[in-house]
């Protein structure tokens, strides 16, 4: 017979009438073949199929008694019920609503990776599920061979509302031997991303604080926050380290932390405390801030939480709009290392600027006008400098392009900035001050296209740009200029300082040349060559920017794209003598399997930056996917200058359906009188299963004969 919904619901009418009120709003019922007997009961043989508000129900028989109002269903038996749990059975008996009932011979699947084997299985109030002599696994089950982990249980609950698993005379075994018994446990089922319980934990071993272990613990307090607490017990500490998130309607905090005593340094409470936040403000402004906080220069490094020279708390305001732009930023400053003094760096910061832009009918191009008010703060330092700066200034910059006949496009800059400086406790440099600095700037540029036979593509664009300005009044100090160097994205730039304290004066050029290739089978290519030359010698540049003296080093910058995934890119400042200063390089290869990045780094001594030595460093990182399980990790630098090794670490991964392991290692080099050398060594294994929320993807494994 065929399975016609139109056939079945006519054959079904007369049977319908006839049931109870409970059963006319029930199920509805597919099947090859229906009868009816003398008593009443229904019965349907062949392709039996049951409907009901997103539950469906696949058996090969049913038997209907409207007696008892109770369904018994002949296997083998499939039910998916709305929330994507799987039962299969061999046999079920279920109300009319298919929600409450016992199934034999049953197995129960959550969120597609969860699976429980039970004698029996009863369903009561459309959301318990109440599971007797229970196997658990989320890994691949092969006939004679014991999953890689399972939970054998005499009774499991699942609170379906509640989205939670209850066990009771739990034993967790792996690979079919006991590992430990736990008379109770409460664990989320996979569908859940925010319950209360115990994360995944970690075996961390490090030289300093011996083997320890990190059992956080996740406390949903609400729809928008949420704490995590994570005991760090090992033999040389007790720590207690606590993470906090809150969502607002118009933004987000998240605090992180930690309470130690330990053996590095007995009778002390160290700890640290890391805040951020983010808020949306009335007529579109954004707040941000940020505080940090460590009890001692080590802790930080000592617990593996940073590795910063320094830390910052802040709080600034921004507001961007087509026409204009609104900042403000206070920072104040703890540095972690000696050598970073009130002198270099100082304590706290405060800067707020108002631009303006408009596009002026009368001369055309674009207008830009503001003003800025900053201040830089310093404790006062017996012996040492304690110099507090504050600055206002008023800005206007006009800009403009031409486009000549040839092909030639010119740019024009000219702009005027007025500034008024006031310097406390600074015997040498104390009062007020002003100037005023004039500036002009003509770009020429001339792009050059050239298309090849073959499909590709050459741009060639020398450039040349005359820059004049001028200082007139006062020269403040240099705050906010000491670290400036010449790089492609300033090489045409009309000041080359990094801040507003220092302006480049006299006449200047500027000149290069931009090549760029892109070519149809898959590689393309980028160099620029540039120089600047001067009248005047600007003294305020260090000796390894680039940029001092008439003629600055000449700058080669370029990068390579390969096919097949390989990458080259690099810069280098070349002296009129020909000796290279500043240089760094980077090679990566990104294919299916593999991703790897090396670069190098070279950095001449020079006081003026606060480096007594030349700096040479090799970094690299390889991310290798081994098979469908297996991944490695490898990273490293190495201090060619001084050869010695600074950081090595290696992680392996194994992961497939439900198991999840890594392993880390780690070293640490440190040559200081502050910190040590330490080893890490970390283990962290997870049940994939019984994650809260799924992430990432896994390899199931395949069953063999």
């Amino acid at each position: 017979m065929m399975r016609l919904l139109r056939a079945i619901f006519t054959a079904l009418l007369p049977i319908l009438a006839a049931l109870p009120l409970a059963a006319q709003n029930a199920a509805t019922l597919l099947a090859d073949q229906i009868s009816v007997a003398s008593t009443g009961a229904l019965e349907a043989r062949g392709n039996v199929e049951a409907f009901f508000e997103g539950t469906r129900l696949s058996a090969s028989g049913i038997v209907y008694d409207p007696g008892t109002d109770r369904i018994i269903f002949e296997g083998p038996i499939l039910i998916r019920l709305s929330d994507g749990t799987v039962f299969t059975a061999d046999q079920a008996d279920l109300g009319p609503r298919l929600e409450n009932g016992l199934l034999l011979g049953a197995r129960m699947v959550l969120d597609r990776q969860l699976q429980f084997a039970a004698n029996q299985i009863k369903r009561s109030e459309g959301r318990y599920t109440e599971l007797k002599t229970v196997v658990a696994t989320s890994c691949q089950v092969c006939a004679g061979v014991a999953p890689l982990w399972e939970i054998r249980a005499a009774n499991v609950t699942h609170d379906q509302t509640e989205r939670l698993l209850y066990f009771s005379d739990a034993v967790f075994r792996i690979r079919g031997i006991p590992l430990f018994w736990l008379p109770w446990m409460r664990m989320p089922d996979p569908t859940l991303k925010r319950a209360t319980g115990f994360l995944i934990p970690s075996l961390r071993s490090t030289d300093l604080l011996g083997v320890g272990l990190k059992t956080p613990y996740f406390i949903p307090i609400g729809d928008d926050r949420d704490l995590t607490i994570t005991p760090y017990i090992s033999p040389l500490t007790t720590t207690i380290e606590a993470r906090y998130r809150q969502a607002f309607r118009t933004g987000k905090i998240e605090v992180n932390g930690a309470l130690t005593q330990d053996e590095l340094r007995p009778g002390q409470t160290r700890g640290y405390i890391f805040t951020t936040g983010q808020f949306d403000m009335p007529r579109d402004f954004l707040l941000r801030f940020g505080i940090q906080a460590a009890s001692d220069e080590g802790y930080l490094l000592d617990y593996g939480h940073s590795a910063v020279d320094r830390l910052g708390n802040f709080v600034n305001f921004s507001r961007f709009r087509e026409d204009f732009i609104t900042l403000g930023r206070l920072t104040a400053y703890q540095g972690l290392l000696p050598d970073i003094t009130t002198e270099s760096t100082p304590p706290v910061l405060g800067n707020a600027r108002f631009e303006r832009r408009l596009r002026p009918e009368l001369v055309g191009g674009l207008l830009r006008y503001g003003a800025e008010i900053e201040g830089h703060i310093r404790p006062f330092e017996t012996g040492g400098t304690s110099r507090d700066v504050a600055r206002i200034g008023l800005s206007g910059m006009w800009q403009d392009s031409y486009l000549f006949g040839a092909g030639v496009i010119a740019e024009a800059d000219a702009g005027l900035t007025l500034d008024a400086y006031d310097t406390f406790d600074d015997p040498v440099n104390e009062g007020f001050l002003a100037r005023v600095q004039p500036k002009a700037m003509l770009t020429l540029r001339w792009p050059l296209i050239r298309s090849a036979a073959s499909g590709g593509t050459d741009v060639l664009e020398p450039v040349a740009a005359i820059a004049w300005s001028e200082s007139i009044g006062g020269t403040p100090v240099n705050e906010d200029g000491t670290r400036s160097e010449l790089d492609s994205g300033n090489l045409f730039a009309l000041s080359h300082f990094a801040g507003q304290d220092r302006m480049e004066t006299g006449p200047r050029l500027a000149f290069g040349s931009t090549w760029t290739h892109s070519d149809p089978n898959g590689w393309s290519g980028r160099l620029t060559v540039g120089q600047i030359r001067r009248i005047e010698d600007p003294a305020d540049f260090s000796t390894t920017s680039g940029l001092s003296g008439l003629s600055s080093n000449w700058l080669i910058a370029g990068q390579i794209a390969l096919p097949l995934g390989l990458t080259f890119d690099g810069r280098a400042l070349l002296s009129e003598d020909g000796i290279f200063g500043k240089s760094e390089g980077r090679i990566g290869w990104t294919s299916r399997k593999l991703d790897l990045s090396a670069g190098y780094v070279w950095l001449d001594a020079d006081p003026d930056e606060d480096r007594l030595q030349d700096i040479a460093e090799w970094a690299f990182d390889l991310d290798y996917r081994i098979n469908r399980v297996w991944t490695l990790d490898l990273n490293g630098r190495y201090d060619l200058a001084a050869d010695r090794p600074a950081t090595a670490g290696a992680t392996i991964g194994w992961n497939n359906e439900c198991v999840s392991v890594e392993l880390s290692a780690s070293r640490r080099y440190v040559y200081s009188t502050t910190v040590s050398s330490s080893t890490d060594l970390s283990l962290e294994i997870g049940l994939n299963g019984f994650s809260a929320g799924r992430s990432g993807t896994t390899t199931s494994r395949v069953c063999t004969n």
